[in-house]
């Protein structure tokens, strides 16, 4: 049964705040939207709305997910959704009560994020420049199209490695951060949250390569105003077209397609910073997180990293 008109409308005025208010990126609203959607349908079922459901029929319906077979890391991102829609309703004068205040969430097992060692890293960025004669300059062994592919593929993963950028910030980026030579670029990230990203002189080098050999081949993407230009609907180059792309060379430095993606690389970003004596403060700026609470995630890396320090420094360390 689809939610109730009412309902919708209740909705839509909850997620035109979402994206006025806190500046909700694009897929964030539509997670959102279906989520919402999905619980006022249920509540439609037994005959409510929003605006009288109980305590009781929020956990009814959290019960029906676990029946359904919905980990509980989806429930919980649903509860959060139902929480915050209720929180707007309350604040609006729709209702006198959150009902959804005093749910407990499906209890669930924080897993460690996926990531991959330096010298996977260091063997993956060395695999990407395979056939791109040195540092990727010369004509190589490839044929045209798939040399623009591979320089594409090589400056991609070599700028996300060196910035631990979203995948969705750095298919976007703009082509003036190309130009300079500052150790610096500015990022609009998640919220419209803006930051600045670390770029190393190995992928300023990758990615002139790759435009240089763009400008080449394609003399009219030159007028693009994106950096990885392309002929979709957005201009850029998709995030799953990256995505697809690493994962093939990933298969070529030895790499399982489970255990690689634009994500795992960001990982690796953060957990090698943390792992090299990085503070947990500066990490969260780089990778735009709004709260440290999200990345702390890496903590594991840090705790492994006291354990060596006690063992190395400490006079009893060997004892």
């Amino acid at each position: 049964m689809a939610p109730q008109p009412g309902s919708s409308r209740l909705i839509e005025s909850f997620l035109e705040m979402i994206a006025a208010e806190r500046g909700g990126a694009k897929n964030t609203i539509q997670a959102y939207a279906r989520d919402l959607a999905d619980y006022s349908a249920r509540l439609s079922a037994i005959g409510k709305t929003p605006l009288d459901a109980s305590s009781e029929d929020i956990r009814a319906y959290l019960k029906m997910l676990e029946k359904r077979g919905l980990q509980a890391a989806s429930s919980a991102r649903k509860l959060s959704s139902i929480r915050q829609f209720h929180r707007f309703l309350l604040a609006e004068g729709a209702r006198g009560e959150n009902p959804a205040a005093i749910i407990e969430g499906p209890r669930r097992g924080r897993g460690l994020p996926k990531t991959l060692s330096i010298a996977e890293v260091d063997h993956l960025l060395k695999v990407s420049r395979e056939g791109l004669d040195g540092e990727g300059l010369g004509d190589g062994d490839l044929a045209p199209g798939e040399r623009l592919r591979a320089l594409r593929t090589a400056g991609l993963i070599e700028l996300l490695y060196a910035t631990g950028l979203r995948v969705s910030e750095l298919v976007a980026l703009p082509k003036g951060i190309a130009r300079g030579n500052e150790p610096l670029i500015p990022i609009r990230g998640k919220g419209g949250r803006d930051r600045l990203a670390p770029i190393s002189p190995a992928a300023r080098a990758a990615i002139a390569a790759y435009r240089l050999e763009l400008e080449k081949r394609q003399p009219g993407a030159a007028a693009s105003p994106w950096l990885f230009p392309s002929d979709g609907e957005s201009g850029h180059l998709t995030r799953q077209a990256f995505a697809r792309d690493l994962k093939t060379c990933g298969a070529a430095a030895g790499i399982s397609s489970a255990r690689i993606s634009p994500h795992v690389l960001r990982h690796a970003f953060a957990s090698h910073l943390l792992q090299n004596g990085a503070d947990l403060r500066v990490v969260q700026e780089l990778l735009g997180h709004a709260d440290i609470a999200t990345t702390q995630i890496y903590t594991h890396v840090l705790d492994e990293r006291m354990k060596a320090m006690v063992r190395d420094l400490h006079p009893l360390g060997d004892a």
